[in-house]
């Protein structure tokens, strides 16, 4: 008992000065961790490059303009992946959350669907659209439904009754409803919702630029790859952690506010 009330009670206080140095003291250890795995000569060719060539290759592909055009593509099958699925996502959600009957029907229904992977539905998207950026933009969109969905009706039946009565008074449509009462008192939970909506997004984008595609982030990480260049290979991968990981804290910016 004593063990788990100080595991539990940390004399460490979680200051933000403290919080941020074991942040630090992690990353550095990692790095360092790395750089030992590359100088031991355990792993074949350059499987586990060395730093400094992943920093070279990033400054490299930094420079690129093809990296900054396939950028590009995926950011806008991205982006209207997400504005798709969330747009349909939202509506749904909406609609579970204030109709007990819809939602006892078909939110479970949604909420098993959920985890399925998607990417096994690639081949029937390219049938329907093609083998261009309809197809990646199609999938994203369904990944990120579910989330945005599932999300949204979690936070419809969050609302204060009391901001619902007030709209009735009034003989507020469905459509004031939705813009005036529902939409602005779920602002948190639709943004996590989004947040988790662009995460399976952008993997779906990827996973279908890496099938089949002659364009993209996914692509471009593809033929890297054949050429075995592993620096590059691991550069390009922490450009894209780096890009997903600002647009998610943006994101989360303005959940917080």
């Amino acid at each position: 008992m004593a063990a788990a009330g100080s595991l539990t009670s940390s004399s460490i206080p979680a200051t933000p000065r403290n919080v941020l140095a074991l942040r630090l003291a992690v990353a550095v250890f990692v790095l360092c961790v790395w750089e030992g795995l590359s100088r031991s000569g355990l792993f074949y060719g350059e499987v586990v490059p060395s730093l400094l060539a992943i920093f070279v290759s990033m400054g490299k592909l930094l420079i690129d303009p093809i990296f900054w055009r396939n950028l590009q593509v995926t950011m806008v099958e991205t982006v209207a992946s997400l504005a798709i699925g969330a747009g349909f996502g939202i509506t749904v959600g909406i609609v579970l959350g204030a109709n007990r009957f819809l939602m006892r029907a078909f939110e479970p229904v949604v909420y098993y669907l959920s985890p399925t992977p998607r990417i096994i539905l690639f081949p029937v998207m390219i049938m329907w659209f093609g083998v261009g950026p309809g197809s990646k933009i199609a999938l994203g969109a369904l990944s990120a439904f579910f989330a945005i969905a599932l999300s949204t009706a979690a936070g419809m039946r969050q609302i204060d009754p009391i901001l619902i009565r007030v709209g009735r008074s009034f003989r507020a449509n469905i459509w004031q409803m939705a813009f005036k009462i529902y939409l602005p008192a779920m602002r948190v939970p639709i943004l996590n919702g989004i947040r988790l909506g662009m995460g399976t997004a952008i993997i779906t984008v990827l996973l279908g630029e890496t099938k089949l595609s002659n364009q993209g982030l996914g692509y471009m990480i593809m033929q890297i790859y054949t050429r075995f260049d592993m620096p590059g290979l691991y550069a390009l991968l922490i450009l894209v952690f780096v890009i997903a990981g600002g647009v998610n804290a943006l994101i989360g910016h303005f959940a917080c506010d």
